[in-house]
């Protein structure tokens, strides 16, 4: 059967840290790399240069629309695309290399993510199934930012590989609060955007529920003081969405 060309498609911003680790994982995998950077200050820009991937440089106007961006910049329909912080295991690599010979029009695939040093296997982060191979002539990016996701046509057919995308996270809890901060403010500006409004139940309900959810329901507990650093501070990303949304509605 004939091997579909692929294009691996990244967007970054200052990712010097984790780039070089994306673009060594899908050596062997991809007919053509491209990366879509928002001008990053550091050596982005130069250790992908150095892997032979294709750099393009836009201004970020959010995450769904720079993602689709990116994939107008491939050459081949059919694309994986992936974040800086990922990289593909052996057994996702052999997965996708099999996929190309595939029929289906996209693939799902799961996550694992490495918090801190350590694998989070609870708490509702594992497996994090994603949509992230397809044939781009059948779906695009949607959603909301910072949540976005990959939509398929109604009749697309969709299978699911074998194999773990590793997302290494955060490297300290501090990573983790500052992204907090910086995703529950574009969250709640996407919420007010929506006409949506943060009641007082909600403000104090939802951040109560959410690490019930997060270290019981879903078995935080099991990954030891992680799964309850995450909880922690998962909870206090719903408080802080919900303040953030109400002080929007007050300037309002």
């Amino acid at each position: 059967m004939h091997m579909r060309p692929l294009s691996v498609v990244i967007i970054t911003f200052n990712e010097e840290r984790n780039i070089g680790r994306c673009l060594e994982s899908v050596k062997g995998v991809a007919d053509e790399v491209v990366v879509v950077d928002s001008f990053s200050t550091d050596r982005t820009e130069v250790i992908v240069r150095e892997h032979g991937a294709r750099f393009i440089q836009h201004a970020f106007d959010g995450h769904i629309e720079q993602k689709n961006r990116a994939i107008t910049q491939a050459t081949h329909p059919f694309i994986l695309s992936l974040d800086a912080d990922e990289a593909l295991d052996d057994r996702l690599r052999a997965s996708i290399l099999a996929a190309r010979s595939g029929s289906a029009d996209g693939f799902t695939m799961n996550r694992l993510t490495n918090y801190c040093g350590s694998w989070i296997r609870h708490g509702g982060w594992y497996p994090d199934r994603k949509l992230r191979l397809w044939d781009s002539r059948k779906g695009r990016w949607a959603g909301t930012n910072p949540h976005d996701r990959y939509e398929m046509d109604a009749d697309a057919r969709i299978e699911h590989l074998e194999g773990d995308l590793l997302h290494y996270s955060y490297y300290s809890v501090a990573d983790h609060e500052k992204q907090v901060e910086y995703f529950t403010t574009i969250a709640a500006k996407a919420l007010a955007a929506q006409g949506k409004r943060a009641s007082a139940l909600k403000l104090w309900l939802s951040p109560i529920a959410k690490f019930i959810g997060s270290y019981i329901i879903q078995l935080g507990f099991l990954d030891g003081r992680h799964g309850f650093t995450i909880a922690r501070i998962s909870a206090r990303a719903t408080r802080m969405k919900y303040t953030k949304l109400n002080a929007i509605q007050h300037r309002a």
